[in-house]
């Protein structure tokens, strides 16, 4: 029933399988991909006619992890799969860059292709296995696609590579690379570096071609078998005549459009020559097809003058040398309220940098195949209309804008600080108020500078550069810090970030069938010195990082307690810890282990909670003085609150050296006292001191008074008495024993009631003469 095909091969050391022919037969081209117990399903469908009107490629890639591939069940209300994640996302953009270079020019029929992890194993990521899989899709479906292309992830340890290495490698290691090749030439790079050298980063990704290239093969052995007829492709009218034509009726306007260095003069100039054209063609009768075409034509003609320009001359759009940066000013401490801030412009790129921080409660959950995780670090990049000065939609983040985010996230990344060290959320955000080329890395610099700004102590700044390229034959021209014009017409977007140690981020998109090994090098080499030049303008706006936070930034004071303490500090249903909460106005967290951190913008709550929790957690000292306050008052004394949770006795004995008839003359509830501890009992009951202690001062004083002799037991009933001891525990008013305690005894043998103390007279604390022996008759165990 099914004509399936496989191939198998062995790759890193596990057995990589491209299996079409039994899924999704429907599709023009379906690829099972399967490496270790992770399976991915990619499925390739094209129309089979242009839309009319259509002027481009209208490819779109989906990528969708089922929550079923690692068995579990989706979190919230729903409990589907429901729009994309922002992996999904960046997983999306991951296929689709260096795949659309490889259709041919003309081909404008829509394809569509979707990707979705069947089976996710936790050790092979699925995202490189999803480009695979489309790859090998679009091979076998009959579609123009000038492919294969082979993917692979390396990482780099102990200063060996490592192909498609696990998580805990990447963690563990220096380098997160993923490439994306054909045979021949690189097609894609995106990274996540810890400030490697440019050689090392050059020698991963001529080890992740190897790897590729494997991929190809195998991709290329199973079209064999299973490839569907090619598309027979309209042959592709150059529409010469109409090349001429327009180079003869607006070459001159266009030429003189792009010595315009203002960004908003030079588009005016370059609309007024497409109108111009337009105009022409539709005076002269043209079908709206051909008036579409001399349209394009226009474009390449456009194309065509601009690298003329720079590869002849070496005269760029805007004037500038190859390796020329733009002028760049920098400003911190832009917008007062904000923890960190900066304005970053380059040349007619400008973004306003803000950072913020938080506490642990601010950090972003994210819902994924491996399960909940928290991330404390966010960068997110808003690109509205205004910043190319145009009308457009404004709202919920696009593909572009996730994309760019992640990529200075990534340049940022590697230099923060250990969470140990910093235990803040960081929020960065990046809006791009101007913008001519290269604004995710002026995201990079500016979200460098406002992190500086407030406080943060990150490794080293990070500047961040995009290079360009014009390639003809075997004349190429390495651009530095290039514009949006010459992104769009240019042959490559190769962005560069690092500190002065070293390369954090690098990402590479090829518009052409790949770039040599030579071209390649020459770029990370020109990049380095653009970086460097972009990293001393950085200087003179903030040379180090501030010594501290800003005043509106909350404070955050960390400490480790016993793990066994951990539910005195919460409490039972955790009623002690919101009491802390809401009493002290900070916020407080303890995690497993026992680290415990309290933030606030106010030290004082910061102070208030820190003590309680402490008061909660630590034992007390026989002979140290601590600040208390009254919690109740008895006949026989007082019970003070001296270390949070923590109550003892002051005997009325021991409130003054003088006698004190009545407690209520001297002390009141809610009183703040000082007290030294006398006794601790092997229960834990603790016996307090008001008088041996200055009030005002907190000094200890002298004790004047007579030590008294000790007492014998009276009777072997003695020590029964000590249970009415209830030490601390406030909720007991009354002793127990004395008088009582003693006519009981007279009634004869009593009913067993569970041998319980009853509440009883308090005249246990005198001696037969009616003198004050200093302790209650329950506490000293005279039940007699």
């Amino acid at each position: 029933m099914f004509d399936k095909k496989t191939v198998s091969i062995e790759w890193g050391g596990k057995t990589l399988t491209l299996e079409t022919g039994k899924v999704a037969r429907q599709a023009d081209g379906a690829v099972i991909a399967t490496l270790g117990e992770t399976v991915v399903l990619c499925a390739v469908t094209a129309a089979k006619s242009v839309k009319e009107g259509q002027d481009f490629f209208p490819l779109t890639v989906h990528y969708q992890e089922k929550f079923s591939a690692a068995g579990r069940i989706p979190g919230g209300f729903f409990k589907r799969e429901r729009g994309a994640t922002e992996k999904e996302t960046l997983v999306s953009r991951l296929i689709d860059r260096p795949i659309r270079p490889l259709f041919p020019e003309g081909f404008y029929n829509e394809v569509n292709a979707i990707a979705q992890v069947l089976s996710y194993d936790g050790e092979n990521e699925p995202d490189i296995l999803s480009m695979i899989a489309a790859s090998a899709a679009l091979t076998l479906s009959g579609v123009p696609f000038m492919g294969p292309i082979g993917a692979a992830r390396v990482g780099y340890l102990n200063g060996e590579y490592i192909l498609n290495p696990t998580d805990a490698q990447v963690a563990e290691g220096d380098l997160d690379l993923v490439v994306a090749a054909t045979y021949d030439a690189v097609m894609m790079v995106e990274s996540e570096a810890k400030e490697l050298s440019e050689e090392v980063m050059l020698g991963a990704v001529l080890f992740a071609h190897d790897a590729c290239r494997e991929i190809v093969k195998a991709i290329v052995k199973l079209a064999e078998q299973a490839a569907k007829e090619p598309w027979e492709m309209a042959s592709s009218n150059d529409n010469a005549k109409i090349k001429d034509k327009l180079k003869k009726l607006i070459g001159k306007d266009i030429a003189a459009a792009y010595k315009l260095t203002d960004k908003s003069a030079r588009s005016n100039a370059l609309n007024e020559a497409r109108a111009k054209a337009k105009a022409q063609f539709t005076e002269e009768g043209l079908s709206p097809q051909d008036v579409m075409a001399g349209i394009k034509l226009t474009k390449k003609l456009e194309a065509e003058i601009v690298r003329t320009a720079i590869l002849k001359d070496g005269k760029r759009i805007d004037g500038r040398t190859t390796t020329q940066i733009r002028p760049i000013e920098a400003e911190t401490h832009f917008l007062p309220r904000a923890h960190g801030s900066a304005l970053f412009t380059r040349g007619e790129t400008q973004t306003i940098a803000t950072c913020t921080l938080g506490t642990k409660d601010a950090e972003q959950m994210i819902d994924g195949l491996n399960g909940l995780s928290y991330q404390n670090f966010m960068l997110h990049y808003n690109f509205p209309p205004y910043s190319v000065g145009e009308v457009g939609r404004f709202g919920a983040p696009g593909r572009r804008e996730v994309g760019h985010g992640k990529l200075a996230w990534r340049a940022l990344h590697p230099v923060l600080p250990a969470k140990e060290d910093f235990p803040y959320t960081i929020r960065l955000t990046s809006d791009i108020t101007e913008s001519n080329g290269s604004s995710s890395m002026a995201s990079v610099c500016g979200g460098s500078l406002a992190m500086m700004d407030a406080g943060v102590p990150i490794k080293r700044p990070v500047s961040g550069i995009a290079m360009g390229l014009i390639l003809e034959g075997k004349d190429y021209a390495i651009l530095s810090d290039i514009l949006g014009d010459e992104d769009h017409l240019g042959d490559m977007d190769f962005k560069v970030a690092g500190t002065s140690e070293g390369i954090t981020t690098m990402q590479m998109d090829i518009k052409i069938a790949g770039i040599t090994k030579e071209i390649f090098e020459a770029a990370l080499n020109q990049a380095k010195a653009g970086r460097a030049h972009i990293l001393g303008e950085m200087n003179k706006a903030l040379g180090e990082v501030r010594s501290e936070l800003s005043a509106h930034a909350p404070r955050i004071e960390t400490f480790t307690i016993d793990k066994s303490k951990i539910r005195e500090v919460i409490g039972t249903g955790g009623k002690v810890i919101r009491e802390i909460v809401a009493t002290t106005g900070a916020k407080v967290d303890i995690d497993d282990e026992g680290v415990i951190k309290v933030s606030s913008s106010d030290p004082a709550q910061i102070e208030a909670a820190i003590k309680w929790i402490k008061g909660l957690v630590e034992e007390a000292e026989v002979g140290k003085i601590y600040n208390g306050k009254v919690v109740n008052l008895v006949d026989f004394g007082a019970f003070v609150n001296f270390m949070g949770g923590k109550d003892g006795l002051v005997h009325v004995s021991e409130i003054k050296n003088e006698r004190v008839e009545k407690v209520s003359d001297v002390l009141s509830e809610g009183q703040e006292v000082k007290v030294k501890v006398l006794e601790i009992d092997p229960r834990g009951k603790v016996r307090l001191s008001m008088r041996v202690v200055d009030q005002e001062t907190g000094a200890e004083l002298e004790d004047s008074r007579p030590a008294r002799e000790a007492r014998e037991p009276r009777g072997d009933r003695g020590d029964r008495g000590d249970r009415g001891d209830r030490g601390g525990d406030r909720r007991r008013e009354g002793g127990r024993g004395g008088e009582r305690g003693g006519e009981r005894g007279e009634r004869g043998p009593r009913r067993d009631r569970g041998d319980k103390p009853r509440s009883g007279g308090r005249e246990g604390g005198k001696d037969e003469g009616g003198e004050d022996i200093g302790l209650p008759a329950f506490l000293t165990g005279d039940r007699d």
